[in-house]
């Protein structure tokens, strides 16, 4: 059973259609970023899952619940961290969590045991005095996780964690989130597209309410530029170096699809660009072999994720 199943999931705003039709499963365990820029439909899709708003048409379920028909049930396995954190300023730490705990129906010796659970994880237990106002934007940002975390769901939807933190705090706010994600089943939307490379499993971009990329982040980069990119530079060994005779070679390899000549660093070395359908380098390292000829380098080149990002949501 997925943790997270949309089946053509709709939302309209009037004339505004902010979902058209998305759909994508995440698995127990995963940690997946959800992408799209600004308008895409990231927060509207977050809010259906979470019960905030109803969808048009389609379906969404948690863990099997609707959460349309049975959203008490779908709610209760989820933690939702929202943009803003729903923090209360003038509370202190552990008074709100409490009050988080009251509402999710946690009973006095449990709120406890939960609340002593969440400020460990979230490294807030030296703040669980203080008022909130008090607290870094980080440590707000820790807060909200705190609340998300403290009936201890096996999914967390995360909506831009780390929209407004200094880079110290991202790199904190990020650590946590690999750190939660061990156990759980996470959903990230984040503009940060390192902070996807270093946290996620997978991605799943939307563009105008349409999905456009779902998949690992090798996967997606590798589909996008058309296959395995690869260069190669030589030198020569046994035998003289002959440009001509390695690219015709390079070509006939199985499943290449293109080679480019590359500028090598040595003027005496010869440099390749090899685009092919599956990953060329033990046929490109056997051809060196058999040829005598000293491989200098042999490196996979990837597409970063903010190129295919801008590629597929490019207007």
């Amino acid at each position: 059973m997925a943790a997270i199943e949309v089946v053509d999931l709709r939302k309209h705003y009037g004339a505004l259609q902010a979902l058209q039709g998305i759909s994508f499963r995440v698995e127990p365990g995963e940690v997946v970023g959800f992408l799209g820029p600004n308008g895409a439909g990231k927060s509207t899709a977050m809010k259906v899952l979470t019960g905030f708003i109803a969808p048009t048409a389609g379906t969404a379920r948690v863990m099997g619940h609707d959460v349309l028909t049975d959203s008490l049930q779908a709610r209760q396995h989820l933690g939702y961290l929202p943009e803003n954190a729903p923090i209360y300023a003038d509370m202190r730490v552990r008074d709100y969590l409490d009050y988080v705990g009251r509402i999710r129906g946690l009973g006095g010796a449990e709120r406890d045991r939960a609340i002593h659970r969440v400020a460990g994880q979230c490294g807030i237990g030296e703040r669980l005095g203080q008022q909130v106002g008090e607290l870094s934007k980080g440590y707000r940002q820790r807060v909200g996780l705190a609340q998300a975390l403290l009936h201890a769901p096996p999914i967390l939807i995360l909506d831009e964690p780390t929209t407004g933190l200094d880079p110290n705090q991202i790199v904190e706010i990020r650590n946590l989130i690999r750190e939660i994600g061990r156990k759980r089943t996470v959903l990230l939307s984040t503009h940060i597209l390192s902070e996807v490379q270093a946290t996620c499993d997978r991605v799943v971009i939307i563009h105008q309410g349409r999905l456009v990329a779902d998949g690992n982040t090798a996967e997606v980069t590798t589909r996008e530029q058309g296959g395995q990119l690869v260069q190669a530079v030589f030198a020569a060994g046994k035998v003289a170096l002959d440009r001509p005779a390695v690219r015709r070679a390079l070509e006939g390899l199985p499943g290449v699809r293109r080679v480019s000549d590359l500028q090598a660093e040595d003027p005496a070395w010869h440099a390749f660009e090899v685009l092919a359908d599956r990953d060329p380098r033990a046929a490109i390292f056997q051809l060196a072999v058999d040829r005598s000829l000293t491989l200098v380098e042999l490196a996979r080149e990837r597409t970063n994720l903010e190129e295919v990002f801008r590629r597929l949501t490019h207007a």
